[in-house]
C-alpha cells in the first residue's frame, strides 16, 4: 500500500510483517529506523540554515540542537569570512586560541563550537548544516525521511523487528534494500547536486 503519513506508515510495516502482535512495537521500529537514518543520510534535504550571534570574549557557541553534522560555517561579513574547522587535537595546537579577534578556526566539543581567536565583538555567525528532521509521532504525521524516502523508511523498521522476527528470511532482504537504498540516495543526492559540468577550484 501507499503509505505518505505516519498512520499509513505503520500499517504498511504490520502488512509486511504479517504479525498481529507487534502493534505496539511497530512505533519503536519506527523510531529506531529514523534514528538510523540520521546517522547514515547527509542529502540536501536535510540541510538547514541559521544564524547565531556570538558574545565578546566567549569562545564557544552552543550547537543547534538538531545539529548532525556540519557543511559550512562562516561569519556574516561582506565579504563572508570563511571558518576553518580543525579536529579537536589540531584546534588547540594550531590555533590562536588565546588571542581575541574575528574567529577563523573551530571544532566542536561535546555540544559546542569553540572558535579561535575568541571573538572580540558580538559576531554573527552563519551556518548551514545537515539538520535532524523531528521524529513522525501522532502529532507528526510526516518529516524529511518520509517525505523524500519511504522506502528506507519502511525497509529500516521492518530490519529493526528482528529481535521479534528471529530467523525469518526476510531479514536480509529488508536488510539488503535499505543498504542498497542508501547508497542510490546518495549517489543520486551528490549527482544532483554537482551536476554535469566540470569541477573548478576558486582560490579563496
Amino acid at each position: 500500500m501507499a503509505f505518505t503519513t505516519y498512520t499509513e506508515l505503520k500499517a504498511s510495516v504490520a502488512d509486511y510483517l504479517a504479525r498481529t502482535d507487534l502493534t505496539a512495537q511497530i512505533p519503536d521500529f519506527i523510531t529506531l529506523a529514523e534514528k538510523r537514518l540520521k546517522r547514515d543520510l547527509r542529502i540536501r534535504q536535510m540541510l538547514k540554515v541559521v544564524t547565531a550571534t556570538m558574545t565578546a570574549a566567549d569562545a564557544t557557541v552552543a550547537l543547534p540542537s538538531d545539529f548532525l553534522a556540519m557543511r559550512d560555517l562562516h561569519v556574516a561579513t561582506n565579504p563572508a569570512t570563511p571558518i576553518e574547522y580543525l579536529s579537536p587535537s589540531n584546534f588547540y595546537a594550531n590555533a590562536r586560541t588565546t588571542e581575541s579577534g574575528k574567529p577563523s578556526k573551530y571544532s566542536i566539543l561535546a555540544a559546542e563550537f569553540v572558535f579561535a581567536p575568541v571573538p572580540d565583538s558580538a559576531y554573527t555567525l552563519s551556518m548551514l548544516y545537515y539538520a535532524a528532521p523531528t521524529e513522525l509521532s501522532t502529532s507528526v504525521s510526516s518529516n524529511v525521511f518520509l517525505a523524500t524516502c519511504p522506502d528506507l523508511l519502511l525497509y529500516g523498521a521492518l530490519g529493526e523487528a528482528e529481535p521479534y522476527l528471529l530467523n525469518d528470511a526476510r531479514l536480509q532482504t529488508w536488510a539488503s534494500l535499505y543498504d542498497r537504498g542508501v547508497i542510490a540516495l546518495s549517489t543520486s543526492d551528490d549527482s544532483s547536486e554537482y551536476g554535469s559540468s566540470p569541477l573548478t577550484i576558486t582560490i579563496a
